[in-house]
């Protein structure tokens, strides 16, 4: 019998004094699940879930704070209070009953943070410069300064260890202590500066004293980027040099190795790569560390497949490989692949949804998979029903119904799904058509009619649900997944003069020369309609939104992506205007534009005028399947709040609706519903 070890992914490594189970490990970060700067249950059961699922390593409390003067305002842990300790030390308890390290990443942010938030402290920095994303000027660091906080590390990592911590890492990606490094922000005079020994003085300080705190046995390393990226930046042979210097101190035990500044957005669209971008872009670059240095090198970027992993452990391009945004689609990788059900792995399709959100203030979320970050009421695994199987039509096989039908199918129930057309994916095969970035898309609806295959879910593709033939069959539950039609904006004359995004994805209306984009929605469906309609022969392209900002609801590392491609195009870009009036003009159309703050018009001469507003619910099924219903189509908004059981019905069938059909939404909202309104059915 072929042992597991034989998959490189699953050879077990050793670190220091710990030995890992796998290769495979999930990186630090701050999803936004903690509120007081301690584990909360549910951070503690979403990192719980991947150690449950087989994984190595986890590395939690991404940008862990130590000091006073770096606030964590982002659901960070806080290692600069003892009150850590007790929580923490339950969360490695419950990590380690799974066979699963802990290690936790400590820093002081540095410049890269806020001053007018929390204890409303000045932050700090080897030099006063600005950083760009987070828009303030930091104090210079004088002696006291930095006799402190090399203080406040120790002690943090102190704590680390003792809540029963495997290890810590320092995070050197644009914080503090690679703001010492880089020249862009260090440019002091003192031992400080100048050389890089002057740059690496701080680093080495804090290693020495956490070492004297903890001694050789507990775990340290350094995320560090190895190519900064940035004119006047680091190089990546002064990283290279920086790499072995800190790898030949003996004070660490393993390397991550990152890269791209984050003290930019574009920087930071580049460190954590969006869809159309390549898979595992800088495992080159981890490699040519790993050339340079004698320590086990960790590396995680764009990793979301098995193969592409596989490949990097196989040919010892780096010693453990970082699956994190692959773990907030499928937690359970490991264990798939230990089963050789690596086909059903729910793999990460780049929609960036988790980053997004977190840099709109939001918690992070996975844009399919609904349970990761609220697996305390919507477990990971669908439990089979306890009561008797019951006959449930699902009515449209878009992201919605197809998840609908796959959690009924799960938990035991007999489920047909109605499709329109002849494949299933609804408005995400559509979406799909715009460019390579969003065909990653497709990865979602393909995961999932897989696993409708696999439960023996009655797939009726072609086929219009009729009121007539549903009640015919007497089914115990129906839920209309119908989506919506495209909605256009209302003006004041001109309607029948436009299309919509969905008209030119579908091929329904030819393009022309000078196209103009009116985008009421602020996503990315607008922008990739330019991206489609360039490819297709456009040539002058002009974005017109009502919204302060082209792709107002995009940040983090989407928006970036798109910029760069509208720029790249020579796309017009013209915020703060609405488009009220489009009139015919020959062969061409005239739209009026009028600015949202000073009202004044301007018009434009174009081929063609393309909306995105939304859609519309397609909901005539449901309001018809209404009156025969036991509930009148009702949900009850507390359950399905919480994933409770609807109200049974005494006879008759219940009637849900969820996702566009209700209103225009997103994937994710349409997957989430359905999940939280079929998982205890």
């Amino acid at each position: 019998m072929e042992s597991e070890f034989s998959d490189p992914l699953l050879q077990p490594i050793q670190i220091g004094k710990v030995e890992l189970p796998n290769r495979i490990f999930s990186s630090s970060h701050a999803p936004g699940y903690n509120t007081d700067g301690t584990p909360s249950e549910r951070y503690i059961a979403y990192h719980e879930e991947k150690a449950r699922g087989g994984i190595g390593l986890t590395m939690i409390g991404g940008s862990s704070n130590v000091s006073i003067d770096s606030a964590s305002l982002w659901g960070q842990l806080n290692f600069g209070q003892d009150q850590i300790i007790e929580p923490l030390a339950e969360m490695a308890q419950r990590i380690h009953q799974h066979g699963t390290a802990i290690m936790c990443q400590l820093t002081h942010m540095g410049r890269r943070n806020v001053s007018n938030d929390g204890d409303w402290l000045p932050t700090i920095a080897p030099t006063s410069i600005r950083e760009p994303m987070h828009r303030g000027w930091p104090k210079e660091m004088d002696k006291h300064d930095i006799k402190r906080v090399i203080g406040d590390f120790a002690r943090a990592a102190k704590r680390a260890e003792t809540a029963g911590l495997d290890g810590i890492e320092l995070c050197a990606t644009s914080h503090l202590i690679d703001q010492f490094w880089t020249p862009l922000v260090n440019q002091r005079t003192d031992e400080y500066g100048g050389s890089i020994d002057n740059r690496l003085r701080f680093t080495f300080e804090v290693l020495e004293a956490i070492r004297e705190t903890v001694g050789n046995e507990f775990l340290l390393g350094i995320r560090m980027i190895a190519n900064e990226d940035q004119i006047g930046g680091l190089t990546i042979e002064e990283s290279k040099e920086i790499a072995q210097k800190i790898a030949e101190s003996g004070f660490l035990d393993f390397l991550n190795i990152a890269s791209s500044s984050l003290a930019t957005e574009e920087g930071l669209s580049k460190a954590i790569p969006p869809s159309g971008t390549p898979l595992i872009p800088y495992v080159p670059l981890a490699s040519s560390i790993k050339e340079t240095v004698n320590l086990p090198i960790l590396h995680a970027t764009r990793v979301t497949d098995i193969s592409s992993a596989r490949y990097a452990i196989e040919n010892n391009l780096v010693d453990l490989i970082g699956m994190t945004r692959a773990h907030m689609a499928d937690p359970h990788i490991v264990k798939k692949i230990r089963e050789k059900n690596e086909n059903r792995i729910r793999a990460c399709v780049g929609a960036s949804l988790c980053i997004n959100r977190l840099h709109q203030g939001l918690d992070a979320a996975c844009i399919q998979n609904p349970a990761t970050g609220r697996e305390t009421f919507v477990p990971q695994l669908i439990s089979k029903t306890e009561k008797s199987s019951q006959k449930v039509f699902v009515v449209g096989a878009g992201p919605g119904g197809l998840e609908a039908a796959r959690v009924c199918a799960e938990r035991g129930h007999e489920v047909v799904l109605f499709e329109a057309q002849n494949q299933v994916g609804g408005q995400v095969v559509l979406a799909a058509r715009a460019s390579e970035r969003q065909s990653e898309l497709l990865g979602i609806t393909q995961w999932l009619a897989s696993e409708i295959q696999h439960l023996n879910v009655d797939l009726r593709l072609n086929t219009i649900a009729e009121v007539e033939h549903i009640l015919s069959e007497r089914p115990d539950v129906v839920v209309i997944a119908t989506g919506g039609w495209p909605e256009k904006p209302l003006l004041e004359s001109g309607q029948e003069h436009v299309v919509t995004s969905a008209d030119v994805l579908s091929g329904q209306v030819k393009s022309g020369e000078n196209v103009l984009i009116f985008d009421d929605h602020g996503s990315e469906r607008a922008l990739s309609v330019a991206e489609y309609l360039h490819s297709h022969g456009t040539e002058n392209i002009e974005i017109v939104t009502p919204d302060r900002l082209i792709g107002h609801d995009l940040s983090a590392t989407t928006g970036p992506a798109y910029l760069k491609m509208l720029y790249q195009l020579d796309a017009k870009l013209t915020p703060d205007y609405r488009l009220i009036e489009v009139t015919r003009d020959g062969e061409k159309f005239q739209a009026t534009l009028r600015n949202e703050h000073t009202r004044t018009e301007i018009t434009r001469t174009i081929d063609l005028v393309v909306v995105e507003h939304g859609s519309t619910p397609n909901d005539e099924l449901f309001k018809s399947l209404c009156e025969h219903s036991q509930n009148d189509g009702v949900t009850d908004l507390e359950a399905l709040r919480q994933g409770l059981e609807q109200p049974e019905p005494k006879e008759g069938f219940n009637l849900f609706r969820i996702g566009d059909s209700v209103a225009s939404r997103d994937i994710a909202a349409a997957i989430y519903e359905a999940r939280r309104l079929c998982q205890s059915l």
